[in-house]
């Protein structure tokens, strides 16, 4: 149940409005982290399934409000086809909400870009060796994506360019498009996003062998995301990173 907001009579009605506003709402184009709580497979859930996601860094909000890291991403299964000998399988979701504060805020969202398990760790994982008694937080990485990072509070690099920083529980940039990708029509907000283990121009699949992002849910039906393999069932390992996009359909 959400905390009530009391509008006291010396605070304005439309200070009131716009706190109530920021506190039942999602920006559109903002950009949750999360990793899937549960493995999601075409030969093993059904229509309706129901599943989680946790958010892996703080979120920043208007008005210097966020959503904390560790708060729930709550999904289900819109459409499942298994693979068999005359086609692949195809796995459609909807994530629903946003949980955290005992508060529980309706979104629709759109996949930026997905990543297995493996990926997702190599992404954790120093790209070198640290002297001995360097913190490893210190030391740099490779975001899925291709971008780089060194350590919190460094510079997050694609090749010269510097397109963002990197903070104690990830990354914050400004996103962008790879020209030609699905991610072109996404919304561009201008300020810098959390993308936890992921680059600012990250976009489809990573690490899934035959899998691609037949609709992102940018576009109609919005908030509609399909997965579909080339071969075999679509597999979603518990663990997977995904990069969420808050997606009114107003982009």
């Amino acid at each position: 149940m959400k905390s009530p907001v009391i509008c006291l009579p010396l605070i304005s009605l439309i200070l009131c409005s716009a706190l109530t506003s920021a506190q039942d709402t999602i920006p559109n184009g903002t950009i949750l982290p999360a990793r899937l709580n549960t493995s999601l497979n075409t030969r093993k859930v059904g229509v309706g399934y129901q599943f989680t996601a946790r958010i892996m860094q703080a979120v920043p909000l208007p008005g210097g409000q966020k959503i904390p890291e560790g708060a729930k991403i709550v999904g289900h299964v819109i459409q499942v086809i298994p693979a068999d000998a005359s086609h692949p399988g195809t796995l459609a979701l909807r994530f629903d909400a946003v949980r955290f504060d005992r508060r529980t805020i309706s979104v629709a969202t759109a996949l930026r870009a997905l990543a297995s398990f493996s990926n997702v760790r190599d992404a954790e994982t120093p790209t070198s060796s640290i002297g001995f008694g360097t913190p490893a937080r210190w030391a740099s990485r490779i975001l899925v994506g291709g971008e780089a990072y060194y350590g919190d509070g460094g510079p997050v690099t694609r090749g010269l360019d510097t397109v963002g920083q990197g903070v104690i529980d990830g990354v914050l940039a400004s996103v962008s498009a790879p020209r030609g990708s699905r991610c072109e029509r996404a919304p561009h907000p201008t300020d810098p996003q959390a993308l936890w283990v992921f680059s600012s121009d990250a976009c489809g699949a990573y690490g899934f062998e035959n899998l691609e992002i037949t609709h992102t849910g940018y576009g109609p039906p919005h908030g509609d995301i399909q997965l579909t393999t080339a071969k075999g069932n679509v597999e979603l390992g518990s663990g997977s990173g995904i990069l969420l996009q808050v997606s009114s359909g107003d982009n």
